[in-house]
């Protein structure tokens, strides 16, 4: 998950809400325009969606290990809302 993150962000690791990719992830999910994401708008995603980031992390993560040849040991999602 890390590595996606990290490719994810190339470029843009200390400002993330700068990365054209994330950005364009957040406009088509959220429906918020890329060019007007501020930090504090990508943290309020980030903290709200983060069951659906988990997800999709380790959906991206399934696909990338896929691709390679490699098998990924299922693990459930932990429950964020205690």
């Amino acid at each position: 998950m890390i590595g996606f993150l990290w490719r994810a962000a190339k470029g843009y690791r200390l400002r993330p809400w700068r990365s054209p990719y994330l950005r364009w992830r957040i406009e088509t999910y959220w429906g918020l325009h890329a060019d007007r994401i501020t930090p504090a708008e990508f943290r309020s995603f980030l903290w709200n969606h983060r069951g659906e980031m988990l997800r999709y992390l380790r959906w991206a993560m399934k696909m990338e290990s896929t691709a390679r040849g490699q098998v990924v040991p299922q693990r459930p999602i932990p429950a964020l809302d205690r």
